[in-house]
């Protein structure tokens, strides 16, 4: 087994034998990888899960290695206190990858790689509209010029911000500038998204997630080129956990004391869930299903943002057994 710590330059080796001795400690540089990769026998090659490790895994797996790819929090109980480290980094993932209740991370495939890649760059021009809005809403706001609330607005701001004669010039400049800036983001936004919603009705994945109520196009074309392989998940529990959708638990002596959720694993599929959870739960009066009157009773006994979380996590729960019944490719 060979655990292998990458990085943009330099990777480490640490290679074990069937008795767990320690064969081979070694930095390779980018240019040796593949040559050193290429000398070896066919063995295990285990990685910390990111994106560049599934590039890795893909192409040492065409080299005929057996590579498998470990999450990062497995591995960090393993790494020696006081001793961080790339060789004690590489050593921690083949201890990790030994142990026999491990679970491993499948490989993305490049098509799934390139749909993410999408739905991480309007994820950050989103960000970037959302921060753009604030800074020009706080600019018009100290020359007591303010709206409502959302994008839209935006015009009727910089309409005020033109008639407002004692606006300096140089802060109308300002204003304008912005503004041009957003116009840009928003187009960027639109092209993406329509990019998105192509890959939404062309998978067959993402089709049937479509169909769940609260899950949009956007929504589940990230999951399904997120989960690569659902069997990975004993339960729709399993699955919401790795969400972070259930509540962390403080148990012992037999005293079950239940916390806020973990908010572990993919921070932008549960935000997204949260947000059509939000939906429906605004439109729960009409909606005339079996989820529509368990949300109106749970409504009655709890507040309105605890009720968004638990229908957040039944969706997940839900798109989980939609996801076991597609047939393995």
């Amino acid at each position: 087994m060979i655990g292998l710590d990458t990085a943009k330059s330099f990777f480490q080796v640490h290679a074990v034998n069937e008795s767990g001795k320690v064969e081979i400690r070694r930095k390779l540089r980018r240019s040796e990888l593949m040559a050193f990769f290429e000398k070896q026998e066919a063995c295990t090659v285990v990685m910390e899960a990111c994106g560049a490790a599934h590039h890795w895994a893909r192409v040492l797996t065409g080299l005929g290695h057996d590579v498998k790819l470990i999450a990062p929090e497995a591995v960090r109980p393993f790494v020696k206190k006081g001793k961080k480290n790339d060789a004690a980094d590489a050593a921690a993932i083949c201890e990790a990858a030994s142990r026999p209740d491990v679970r491993f991370v499948p490989i993305k495939s490049l098509e799934q790689q390139g749909v993410l890649a999408l739905h991480s760059a309007r994820s950050l021009l989103v960000k970037q509209q959302t921060m753009l809005a604030n800074a020009v809403r706080g600019l018009a706001a100290e020359f007591g010029l303010t709206v409502p609330l959302g994008m839209g607005k935006l015009t009727e701001l910089k309409q005020l911000v033109d008639a407002d004669k004692t606006v300096p010039e140089a802060a109308r400049q300002a204003v304008t500038g912005l503004l041009d800036q957003g116009r840009w983001l928003a187009e960027s936004i639109e092209t993406f998204e329509a990019e998105i919603v192509a890959h939404a009705r062309r998978d067959e994945v993402a089709r049937r997630l479509a169909t769940i109520p609260g899950i949009g196009p956007i929504t589940s074309s990230l999951i399904a080129a997120t989960v690569a392989d659902i069997g990975v998940f004993q339960s729709a529990r399993h699955f919401a956990a790795w969400l972070g959708l259930v509540p962390r638990q403080h148990s012992t002596g037999g005293r079950t004391r239940l916390g806020r959720i973990t908010k572990t694993g993919n921070r932008e599929i549960r935000r997204l869930l949260v947000l059509g959870a939000t939906s429906m739960v605004r439109r729960a009066a009409g909606w005339n299903s079996a989820a529509g009157v368990w949300t109106r009773g749970v409504l009655q006994r709890r507040p309105v943002r605890l009720v968004t979380v638990a229908l957040a996590n039944k969706m997940a729960r839900i798109a989980w057994a939609e996801l076991v019944k597609v047939p393995a490719a």
